[in-house]
């Protein structure tokens, strides 16, 4: 039946579309003025019963005329005919009821008091108005629904449980109902307040709770599950996952508050649930205005620039206009993709590709000298935990040594600001990585007075997807069906994502001093096993069944936890409410000297564990790790 209608109603577009555009306006008229003769009619049939008398049957068409011409003057000035019949809603129907009650008044004044003609029934003027209004209104409802029953999505459609029956829910089932060519039909409402349980909205039924999540999507056979809780904290989100655990179908959601603001609801919005969406915080929001006057027009250098915090550096800075950027990276292949793709999304801007390492004096100071930079992000390091471990004479020969050249460089060629990349396993470090690191930090510090450049640290946790983190890693462990493989089942990061690092970075370039370490606020830390029991759970899978869970055991240098602050150091709150600065903890400026010195003379001929000694020395707070001895991995 719908098929045929449909087919029916193509075919009378497709003849007479182009006719009917043209002359809306008189047909809407037209239809307008004929309601109302027919609600006119209607209210005289109503007030005798269907049995007018003569007397009062030339009163009605005799003052028909006047019913149209006030009635319709009363349509025109509240601009009725204007509005578009298939997407009648709340605004609309207000503005035809209150056509109709002033069209009745001024109808009213105009027979009763002006003309004096009180033979016209006042409860014929009353209906007249009351069924003008359900007519006007009806009207439209009905093409609203006709349309609506034509463009139902059919078989093949997707069917589709809707978290959420908030507005945002009801937004986006309306746009699902209204339009069929994005092929979704809409099943049910999932939502934990207990006055909707049972309820319909436009037809849809609240079918359950979030933690019902699974059942009912079994129960509906949902092919997909939308997320429609634009403000929904973090544990909402991850009781949301919770309640979907074991579904095939995958978790969809809608986008920030902030982010619908300048946009209605809308399916196109609807993304892929992703693990930025369960962080245990707010992210991270920055002032770009500041940035504008301290990057544009100037030389920016990002050492590193082919990584993954060293490239987001590159694509954000490239926004704020500088007048050359220097891509300073030793990792030919990384340089050459951001290159082409800088030039790509900003051709205007002046990018100068250098290969480099940060670890020879030589071509550090050629690229100073040739370059001039005015602005320097040191990105570049060695951050892989375990492998450090390995080899700790290149830790120690790229973050200590090879900051040492760069941080100098910029001291001699009058670099203004230069910003180092931290890490939290800088603090109270238990490895190789996280302790040279520190040092660096002390040597950054050190520096800060003996010139004209102002030096910056910004010490932040694990960053999510980039190059060596757990969240590739996991990522294709899934992939290839398991195991997905945990050190410990206590273990905890704090994390955040790259543009936040990014961000934060940036704004630490403004704030900065001299002397500074700036620390993001990053809420609570996140148990690596959940972070992979949600990625499981992300790719519709059910972890303990679909894909295992391995303990490994610690690694060597790794730590149960992480921390942000030294019990030497003190917290301190600055302009930004998620940036804090460390204060204190620093090693006095001769006594780091000498103790670098002391490494650089026994660098080339010691052993690893006279190195992990001088770092000792170095950083007091430098616990070394060995082999917890686990008895071997155990299965969640």
């Amino acid at each position: 039946m719908r098929l045929l209608a449909a087919r029916w109603f193509s075919v009378f577009a497709s003849r007479y579309g182009s006719l009917v555009q043209r002359y809306r306006s008189v047909l809407v008229i037209a239809t307008q003025l004929s309601l109302i003769g027919a609600a006119n009619v209607t209210a005289f049939e109503l007030r005798f019963d269907a049995a007018i008398p003569p007397q009062h049957a030339l009163i009605m068409w005799n003052y028909m005329p006047a019913v149209l011409a006030i009635y319709g003057a009363s349509l025109w000035m509240f601009g009725i005919q204007r509005g578009l019949w298939r997407y009648v809603g709340l605004h609309d129907l207000g503005r035809i009821v209150w056509a109709s009650l002033a069209s009745s008044a001024v109808f009213y004044l105009a027979v009763h008091l002006l003309l004096g003609r009180t033979e016209y029934p006042r409860s014929v003027i009353i209906l007249i108005g009351l069924l003008s209004g359900l007519y006007l209104a009806g009207i439209r409802l009905a093409l609203r629904a006709f349309r609506e029953w034509l463009q139902i999505a059919g078989p093949t459609a997707r069917r589709v449980l809707v978290v959420g029956a908030g507005n945002a829910g009801e937004l986006l089932v309306r746009d699902m109902l209204s339009d069929s060519s994005y092929n979704y039909r809409p099943v049910g409402f999932i939502d934990d307040d207990p006055v909707k349980r049972k309820m319909r909205i436009h037809g849809i039924p609240v079918v359950g709770t979030t933690a019902t999540i699974k059942e009912a999507a079994d129960r509906l056979r949902a092919q997909e599950i939308i997320v429609a809780l634009p403000s929904a904290s973090t544990m909402v989100k991850q009781k949301i996952l919770a309640g979907s655990e074991g579904c095939t179908a995958p978790i969809k959601i809608l986008p920030s508050v902030k982010r619908l603001l300048g946009d209605p609801v809308s399916l196109q919005q609807v993304r892929p649930m992703s693990l930025e969406d369960l962080l245990q915080r707010e992210p991270i929001q920055t002032d770009r205005q500041e940035l504008h006057p301290l990057i544009e027009g100037r030389t920016v250098l990002v050492t590193g620039a082919g990584g993954s915090i060293g490239s987001e550096l590159c694509r954000q800075i490239a926004q704020y206009k500088p007048e050359s950027l220097v891509l300073f990276e030793r990792y030919e292949n990384t340089l050459h993709a951001l290159l082409l793709e800088l030039r790509a999304a900003f051709p205007q801007l002046s990018v100068l590709p250098v290969v480099g390492d940060v670890t020879v004096p030589d071509r550090v100071g050629e690229v100073f000298r040739q370059t001039g930079p005015d602005l320097v992000f040191h990105a570049a390091a060695h951050k892989h935990v375990p492998l450090m471990e390995l080899n700790a004479k290149e830790a120690v020969r790229n973050n200590i040594l090879g900051t040492r050249v760069v941080a100098e460089a910029a001291l001699r060629t009058g670099v203004d600001r230069l910003v180092l990349i931290s890490t939290d396993k800088a603090v109270n470090p238990t490895s190789v990585m996280g302790a040279t690191k520190r040092i660096a930090e002390h040597l950054i510090q050190g520096l800060n007075h003996k010139g004209m450049t102002k030096f910056t640290v910004v010490r932040f946790g694990n960053v999510l997807g980039s190059n060596g983190s757990v969240v590739p890693l996991f990522a294709e462990q899934i992939r290839k069906g398991g195991p997905v493989t945990v050190t410990h089942p206590e273990i905890k990061r704090y994390f955040m994502t790259i543009p936040e690092a990014v961000q934060l970075v940036l704004q630490a370039s403004v704030l900065g001093q001299g002397g500074d370490v700036f620390v993001l606020d990053m809420g609570e830390q996140i148990k690596i096993t959940d972070l992979a029991r949600n990625m499981i759970v992300l790719s519709g899978l059910v972890p303990g069944k679909d894909v295992e869970i391995v303990y490994t055991g610690l690694r060597e240098g790794e730590k149960l936890f992480e921390e942000l602050f030294e019990g030497s150091e003190q917290v301190e709150p600055t302009a930004h409410a998620k940036i804090n600065r460390a204060i204190g903890g620093r090693l006095p400026s001769d006594e780091l000297e000498l103790l670098l010195k002391e490494l650089e003379l026994g660098f080339p001929s010691g052993d690893d564990d006279e190195l992990v000694q001088r770092l000792c020395r170095l950083v007091p707070s430098f616990k070394p790790t060995h082999s917890p001895g686990a008895t071997g991995p155990r299965v969640l």
